[in-house]
């Protein structure tokens, strides 16, 4: 149970876990109160967020959008210090004064503010997976106890968090990670080269934002979140596994040493593991379907094939090099979705891409902010510019 409202500084809130987000506040108003909000480019949308929800700041990309968002808000929240540029996410993520950081920024432009909340001794509920993915290595220096400042959004690991509830002390054998499968699950190999952005876009059963959408058809996401929960969890990779479940039902799962699996279930719906970012380790109330076991009729798992989902395979060996190689993974992915939206390259073109640049970009030096940034630069020059 809460004992006082929390305030939120939410980044990316114009995106689709960011209006989730709000939608929970907007449901529970004397539980949650905005700080801030930042947006890339909708200003249409974030304008109507500013004028809602009357936040003390609130940060768009760029100072001709800024200039645009004023002028939409038309003195509807005069309070409101409207800023501008990705420096200023990062400072208000340093200095601003809130209880809990939403990242939901998409990519790598998620790194740095995640670092400098935890650095200031916030807590972080994270959906930025790039994060994790690219600087899980140094952002150990600035959590406390396990994640206890550093809470995930994601659904998988969200889930594996509840299933460790009351677990302290007990020896876990392995993490098991759902996957959908995408839309791509039964397709024959030999269409896969056909597949167009709006086809890889219709997901069977989540509503996500175009990038992670892909992801989930490439099973990179997954990658992506393995890579996340060794990290987290602290845990060697063998004892990570991903597994196929259609349905969706079952969200992740935990196994113990003395043979026992704990799962956490639910319909899907982001708001779940979104609410219990915020008010962990406390529960409050979601209006959100409920299970209904009488007419669940199966729930079916199946083991990855590496054929169908290569970029996955890429991600745990970009885990298993280590170094530089995921911030590698994470990049050249991001560079070859975005070319892949655009008609660019074909869909097979993506792990290519994400292939030939953690054989070709491989930076010598210590790992710091600075060399994962430039790294980061490296890599997308180097895939923006590859022929497939």
């Amino acid at each position: 149970m809460l004992m006082s409202s929390i305030n939120v500084l939410l980044l990316g809130s114009t995106g689709s876990i960011g209006t989730q987000t709000l939608d929970i506040i907007r449901a529970n108003p004397d539980k949650f109160r905005v700080s801030g909000l930042t947006a890339n480019s909708n200003c249409t949308l974030l304008a109507e967020q500013i004028a809602e929800f009357r936040p003390p700041v609130a940060v768009i990309a760029s100072e001709d959008k800024r200039a645009e968002l004023i002028e939409k808000l038309a003195g509807r929240s005069p309070q409101t210090q409207i800023l501008s540029g990705y420096d200023s996410v990062v400072d208000i993520s340093r200095e601003l004064s809130y209880d809990v950081l939403l990242n939901a920024l998409v990519g790598f432009s998620g790194f740095r503010p995640t670092t400098e909340a935890l650095k200031a001794g916030r807590k972080v509920a994270l959906a930025n997976k790039e994060s994790l993915v690219v600087g899980g290595e140094l952002l150990q220096k600035y959590t406390k106890d396990g994640i206890s400042n550093l809470i995930p959004v994601d659904s998988e690991h969200s889930a594996i968090l509840q299933c460790l509830i009351g677990e302290e002390g007990n020896a876990i054998e392995k993490l098991l990670i759902t996957a959908s499968g995408g839309p791509f699950r039964t397709l024959p190999l030999d269409q896969m080269a056909g597949i167009t952005p709006e086809r890889a876009l219709k997901h069977p059963n989540w509503s996500m934002g175009a990038k992670i959408t892909i992801d989930s058809a490439t099973m990179m996401n997954k990658g992506l979140e393995i890579i996340e929960a060794y990290w987290l969890y602290h845990l060697p990779l063998h004892k990570i596994q991903a597994v196929i479940h259609p349905q969706s039902i079952i969200h992740s799962m935990v196994t113990f040493e003395d043979g026992s699996t704990k799962a956490q279930m639910g319909y899907p719906d982001m708001k779940v593991p979104i609410q219990y970012a915020l008010t962990w380790p406390a529960r409050i109330p979601l209006e959100t379907p409920r299970m209904d076991f009488s007419t669940l009729r199966e729930l079916t798992f199946e083991e990855v094939d590496f054929a169908r989902y290569p970029c996955l395979k890429l991600a745990l060996e970009a885990i298993d090099s280590g170094g530089f190689a995921p911030a590698v993974l994470n990049a050249a992915n991001e560079i070859a979705v975005h070319r892949f939206l655009n008609r660019e390259i074909p869909y097979i073109g993506i792990p290519k891409i994400v292939s030939e640049a953690l054989l070709s970009v491989q930076p010598d030096s210590d790992i710091t902010m600075e060399a994962l940034v430039a790294a980061d630069e490296e890599t997308r020059a180097f895939a923006a510019q590859l022929s497939i």
